[in-house]
């Protein structure tokens, strides 16, 4: 047997090596495998704009893709370098029974397999904000701002000052002059309950007093004096010239006497006298006997019936 084979690895050992680092292989990717992947909390909405989260998760092709290689590597790394040295030629001995050396197995170096979870970044697709269409679009270019000319405001400030002191003004004079409306208005008032207080008084003891007027002349028989227009017949004589009196008296003459009646409260006449003669006694005469013919309506005084004194003239025309 040469030194080369000596110092390769058994058959064996490099058999359960690899069946060793398969089953490594195999149990990493199960692993791999099994591995949930995290859940990602969504970040809290803002209210300016909501985000869309879409979660991507890595194909398993790559995850056994790495564990390949990572067997590979191992695999490479496992196989010792075998270094072929030159057999010396041996002197000549004498046969000696040549004892096998033990075969150590070498261990291979088990490939260190890191369980490293995939990072799974969660693509955070930015939603583009919606424009705005009830704001109005500024324009690009600033506008120049205005000068404010504070004297034009200022007289403006004064003058709405000034109108304003001058409607208080008014308000008030407005004010004062509706009281003393009201004012005027309470004391004519009162004034003129007062007066129609005192007038309805007087009207009262004015009624009275007639009352009492007209009964003590309903009692008392004293005539009162009335003139021939406030006179009214109820049955009217017949005023005639008598013939006798013709004989003294010029024809187409007109010949006046005036009588003073007392008319009593039935209207009849009581009494007649002579108030002017007409110069002719025969037609004097004649006259009184002529009106005592007539009754008056009764005389009233307050509405009731007294006696009444009438100046009556009465014109006679001569045939």
């Amino acid at each position: 047997m040469s030194s080369t084979d000596l110092d390769a690895p058994p058959l064996k050992s490099l058999l359960l090596a690899i069946v060793a680092v398969l089953g490594l292989h195999v149990l990493a990717a199960i692993a791999l495998v099994a591995i949930k992947t995290p859940e990602l909390k969504p970040e809290p909405k803002k209210e300016m704009s909501p985000l869309e989260i879409k979660f991507v998760s890595l194909p398993a092709k790559t995850v056994s893709t790495e564990v390949e290689k990572q067997t590979v590597t191992a695999k490479k790394e496992v196989q010792p370098e075998v270094q072929v040295q030159p057999a010396p030629q041996p002197e000549p001995k004498p046969k000696e029974p040549v004892k096998q050396p033990t075969e150590t197995p070498v261990k291979p170096k088990e490939p260190v397999v890191k369980n490293t979870e995939p990072k799974v970044t969660p693509v955070i697709a930015s939603e583009k904000p919606r424009p705005d269409t009830s704001q109005k679009v500024a324009p690009k270019e600033p506008l120049p701002k205005p000068k404010v000319d504070n004297s034009a405001a200022e007289a403006q400030r004064q003058a709405a000052a000034q109108a304003e002191s001058e409607r208080q003004a008014k308000k008030s004079e407005q004010e004062a002059q509706a009281r003393a409306e009201q004012e005027a208005k309470r004391v004519a008032d009162a004034k003129a309950a007062v007066q129609a207080k005192a007038a309805a008084e007087a009207a009262a003891a004015q009624a009275r007093a007639e009352e009492e007027a007209a009964a003590a002349l309903a009692q008392s028989n004293e005539p009162v004096s009335f003139t021939a227009s406030s006179a009214n017949w109820a049955s009217a004589p017949n005023f005639s010239f008598p013939e006798r009196a013709a004989r003294r008296a010029r024809s187409g003459d007109t010949l006046n006497v005036v009588l003073v009646l007392r008319v009593n409260k039935q209207g009849g006449i009581d009494n007649v006298r002579v108030a002017q003669s007409s110069g002719n006694p025969l037609l004097d005469k004649e006259a009184r006997r002529q009106v005592r013919s007539g009754k008056f309506k009764p005389f009233t005084k307050n509405g009731v019936p007294v006696v009444g004194d009438v100046t009556l003239p009465i014109s006679y025309a001569v045939p």
